[in-house]
């Protein structure tokens, strides 16, 4: 199984007007690379899967498998709302070179799948298939089903699951999942502000959006917790709880973009329904960004 330890960012999708900009998603890993990020997952929700076409994720994937150093993981998101689908979408990600796949709960029908055993059929089902690792991806604010504890365990039986993300933000249910799996079950919490509670715990470390424009930083928070440095750690974290608020859940996946652009890597639109920031949220955004030492 797979070590997953560390800081791992969950790569925005570039746009050019309505066309992806493989050559930006290209030269904004190029950047990343040189970070102590452990890997990158690609089409996950900052990356706007569900508003891709099925062509579109796979020139996405195949772009990324080209850059991404291979001294990093290289997770794709593959989850659908049907098992077949999430499977075949599961293999196509091998077959281009994924290390590994992260699958979302399906969450259309949500009085069906809320259920414990279809949640158990689906997991088991994909783990079984899939030629690489699988993480679950528990994202109750987005899909409105959570997976709970004693179901993740069950889950984490299957030798072809390696871990989950848990972003979920609760910290509790991330301690319950650690106590409950086993140590070879790696636990990585998807909210920035989750990361060092969660490694007092016994977590992996974190899929982070927020380390999009702070790579640097929340690597520095997972090495200093590591090293026992837990005020060093908390100081870190302080300086970026503004920019989480601010940035992210104030302007959403477009607060990401439009701080990328300001630090020079290209993050440009959001494809609609998602809004773009612009005017006085880009001025609040470069705020924010000044305030931390980020810009």
């Amino acid at each position: 199984m797979p070590d997953l330890e560390g800081v791992f960012i969950p790569v925005p999708t570039p746009f050019r007007g309505e066309e992806v900009a493989l050559d930006r998603l290209k030269a904004n890993l190029a950047r990343w690379n040189e970070t102590a990020l452990s890997g990158y997952v690609l089409l996950g929700s900052t990356g706007e899967f569900p508003l891709l076409t099925e062509s579109e994720k796979d020139r996405v994937l195949v772009a990324a498998r080209e850059a991404v150093g291979r001294d990093k993981f290289f997770i794709a998101g593959t989850g659908a709302d049907s098992t077949g689908a999430t499977i075949r979408q599961t293999r196509r990600a091998a077959e281009i070179g994924a290390d590994l796949a992260i699958v979302i709960t399906p969450n259309y029908y949500k009085k069906g799948f809320s259920q414990p055993a279809a949640q158990l059929r689906h997991y088991l089902s994909v783990a079984e298939a899939s030629p690489i690792p699988v993480l679950i991806y528990n994202f109750p604010q987005n899909t409105g089903i959570n997976l709970e504890p004693e179901t993740v365990a069950r889950i984490a039986e299957h030798p072809n699951v390696c871990g989950i993300k848990d972003s979920s933000g609760n910290i509790a249910q991330a301690a319950q999942i650690i106590h409950q799996t086993p140590k070879s079950f790696h636990v990585l919490v998807g909210a920035a502000s989750a990361l060092l509670p969660s490694l007092t715990l016994g977590s992996s470390g974190g899929i982070l959006a927020l380390a999009v424009i702070a790579a640097r930083e929340h690597c520095e928070v997972y090495t200093l917790a590591r090293e026992g440095r837990w005020e060093e750690a908390r100081e870190v974290v302080h300086r970026m709880l503004a920019v989480d608020r601010g940035v992210q859940s104030r302007h959403g996946i477009g607060g990401l973009k439009a701080a990328l652009d300001l630090l020079g890597f290209y993050g440009g639109p959001c494809r609609a329904p998602l809004a773009t920031p612009d005017g006085d949220a880009i001025a609040d955004i470069k705020e924010l960004l000044a305030t931390a030492g980020l810009l």
